[in-house]
């Protein structure tokens, strides 16, 4: 098993080694990467939650939420406005967004689309 990858994570580091959500062990996305996540979303009927944290906090499971859920929205410029209104209101806090299925009761999927430099 030489060729699987091990992901350092340290208390002395927490900031760059820490891992969240889907894609937190890939480069960070594109532009039109996030677009295609989103537009994934929206495909499935999910509705789009947005969420943000101090990174001192992200381990937590409590992320405030950014307004309400964006129930039944299919246009993927006014949710990404949403999520980049959120990182402008809170420049240094991870912010992330969930697709919340309906029927399953559960998140579809969460990626963490920015991240916030500890203090």
């Amino acid at each position: 098993m030489s060729d699987v990858q091990d992901y350092n994570s340290s208390l002395s580091d927490a900031a760059q080694s820490r891992k969240f959500e889907t894609f937190s062990y890939l480069p960070p996305l594109s532009k039109d990467a996030i677009r295609a996540q989103i537009q994934y979303i929206v495909d499935n009927g999910w509705n789009p939650v947005i969420e943000h944290t101090e990174p001192e906090n992200a381990r937590s499971n409590y992320w405030y939420m950014w307004k309400l859920p964006m129930f039944g929205e299919t246009d993927v410029d006014a949710i990404l406005a949403e999520v980049e209104a959120c990182h402008k209101a809170h420049p240094n806090n991870h912010v992330r967004l969930l697709g919340l299925d309906n029927f399953a009761q559960s998140a579809g999927t969460a990626m963490v689309i920015y991240r916030g430099q500890s203090v």
